[in-house]
């Protein structure tokens, strides 16, 4: 061998290691387990289901509060991931760059070919939703010649993919996005005839968009749980199987699916409309009045906003007949108390309702947690303090918890009744009222909290 054929020889094995190495960069190494470095990551997907910034621009979420609860119990740090679409979440924990992918995910048979589940903690339907303009399919057949788009990569994919066999004509759209909320969206508009959602997602999203309709069920029973990265020991399995028991029994996972799905039963349709309706003219006209209450109370503008269309359909010269009146429908002798003079003025109504909300939580014992403690206050803002504080202890007599909103809402109805009324401190009360009152609130709220910014600014009413 010549002294040039061993150098050509030399700079292609060079070549090829050089070669070598950029193949190996491009598959990075699956992340150490979280038992060495105490940090659990986990890959989410921003959704109203499972991962978004609250009012406070603090991380909050279904999916979020559950991981995080996981990670505490092990004493271990959450750190989050938020993938841009499905596809790029499961390859996330595919390639072992996240420990686990908490997002609502779908545990179908399909899946389970491929990917590695944890425990089923949940279960949805998947329902074809349609639009205004389309005559509403009520089969798989009756789809066949409409734009329908679903989420690349989710498990309606796979369950349309399994008629299409027998119903070659059937087409849809893959789009990549992180959720069904933005094909949701385009179906209510026109832009596609019909798309596939998970029902806890539709329950949250139809409350924004009215005028989506429910075709028919795609599929029914589908179970949820997180996926987990293949190269995960069989004693991380065994942690999270310990911890799903443990959120089951204490009744834990109950009380989180109440926080962020309990109050999304469906408004009607014309609450919704008018809401959305509203706020480009009545609620224009009250922000300042709110975002000064909010300086000096703390309480969300947007809160106060919802607690005022409840009360009022933002309509500052309302009045009742059982006597209460203004925007917040305050009575005379809490208007007395609060130092509103004009309860017809919406600047000291809404003040005055902002302050009442605040002394009827601050009532509450500091054992109540939030969101709990404001939600109890909603109610009580409906019914009085003396009735909340009876149907606490109606709750612990009945063996359940009076700190949380998920058992007292379910204890307020009996206020009413014969059995239960005589024996109050306070008597009779409407508790039903109280708590759809409250419900509403909720679903108010998130509305507005979707499409209104958050206020940061300190006013005074000085």
């Amino acid at each position: 061998m010549t002294r040039l054929q061993r150098i050509r020889r030399s700079l292609a094995l060079l070549a090829g290691l050089s070669g070598l190495a950029l193949l190996v960069g491009c598959a990075p190494s699956p992340l150490p387990p979280p038992e060495r470095t105490g940090e659990l990551v986990v890959v989410t997907r921003n959704s109203p289901t499972t991962y978004f910034l609250d009012a406070d621009g603090k991380p909050a979420g279904f999916e979020y509060d559950l991981a995080s609860r996981f990670a505490e119990a092990r004493g271990w740090k959450a750190r989050f991931i938020l993938a841009d679409t499905l596809e790029d979440l499961l390859a996330t924990v595919a390639q072992g760059q996240a420990h686990i992918a908490a997002a609502g995910l779908t545990a179908s048979e399909q899946r389970r070919r491929t990917l590695r589940f944890g425990p089923t903690y949940g279960q949805v339907k998947e329902w074809v939703i349609c639009g205004p303009s389309s005559k509403l399919p009520r089969r798989i057949e009756d789809l066949v010649g409409l734009r329908v788009e679903v989420v690349a990569g989710s498990s309606h994919v796979d369950h349309l993919a399994a008629y299409k066999r027998r119903l070659p004509e059937l087409k849809w759209v893959d789009v990549n996005v992180p959720s069904s909320e933005e094909l949701l969206e385009r179906v209510e508009i026109g832009l596609a005839d019909c798309t596939i959602s998970d029902s806890d997602s539709l329950d949250v999203a139809r409350n924004f968009h009215p005028a989506l309709r429910e075709a028919f069920v795609l599929a029914s029973a589908q179970p949820q749980a997180w996926v987990v990265a293949r190269g995960m020991s069989s004693g991380f399995s065994r942690h999270l199987a310990t911890f799903f028991r443990s959120m089951e029994k204490d009744r834990a996972l109950a009380h989180l699916r109440e926080r962020y799905f309990g109050h999304v039963t469906r408004l009607n349709e014309a609450d919704v409309l008018g809401i959305l309706e509203k706020r480009g003219t009545l609620l224009r006209d009250y922000k300042p009045h709110l975002h000064a209450a909010q300086s000096e109370t703390g309480l969300d503008w947007r809160l106060l906003a919802a607690v005022a269309y409840q009360e009022s359909q933002w309509d500052a010269h309302a009045v009742s007949f059982t006597g209460v009146r203004g925007l917040m429908m305050l009575t005379e002798q809490t208007a007395d108390r609060l130092g509103v003079r004009d309860r017809l003025d919406p600047r000291e109504s809404i003040l005055g309702g902002a302050r009442y909300i605040i002394l009827l939580r601050d009532s509450l014992p500091e054992t109540t947690p939030e969101p709990d403690r404001t939600w109890m206050a909603l109610a009580a803002y409906n019914i009085g303090s003396g009735h909340l504080h009876d149907a606490r202890r109606l709750a612990k007599a009945l063996g359940k918890n009076p700190d949380s909103w998920a058992d007292l809402k379910a204890v307020l109805p009996l206020l009413s009744r014969r059995e239960h009324a005589g024996k109050l401190k306070y008597g009779f009360a409407r508790g039903g009222e109280a708590r759809a009152m409250t419900e509403n609130v909720r679903i108010y709220f998130d509305i507005l909290a979707k499409y209104e910014k958050p206020y940061n600014g300190f006013l005074s009413f000085d």
